[in-house]
């Protein structure tokens, strides 16, 4: 273990619970992509579909896709926005509120899963070392630092 680079840890990690919640969601004609999609939106007053990117960390055009899709299958539908007339909220419909509960139920079983077994000192770790990575990540400090000669 201590001979795996940082990022294989994160990728494989990543790769294995995204596989994880992917079986799980197909269990219920579903995606990963869109249980994470139904959890980001404001199920009582939707989510103005300009922050839903940024909020989700995902580029338009794949969000794009995904709630074309979620629309589709009658999980969100899209009013306007009252406060910007140009803009768009996207809503849960009923139904998708209740494959929101099961994506909810799903992510708490892992949680409740992990935490289960990790030590509250090493979970305090675990997300001291992510927030220093994104901190790193954000503020450019890996690749875009001055170079001295």
């Amino acid at each position: 273990m201590k001979d795996k680079t940082i990022d294989y840890l994160l990728r494989t990690t990543w790769l294995a619970v995204n596989k994880m919640y992917n079986e799980e969601a197909a269990k219920f004609d579903s995606t990963m992509a869109t249980g994470f999609t139904l959890l980001s939106i404001d199920p009582e007053n939707g989510t103005p579909s300009t922050s839903l990117g940024p909020i989700m960390g995902m580029e338009a055009t794949s969000l794009s896709r995904i709630l074309k899709k979620m629309d589709e299958l009658g999980l969100i539908e899209r009013k306007p926005n009252p406060e910007d007339g140009r803009g768009v909220l996207i809503h849960l419909t009923d139904f998708g509120k209740e494959k929101r509960e099961y994506s909810r139920d799903r992510v708490l079983t892992f949680n409740d899963a992990v935490r289960n077994n990790l030590s509250e000192e090493k979970l305090k770790h675990f997300q001291e070392v992510t927030e220093t990575i994104i901190e790193l990540i954000s503020n450019k400090k890996i690749y875009n630092q001055k170079q001295t000669v």
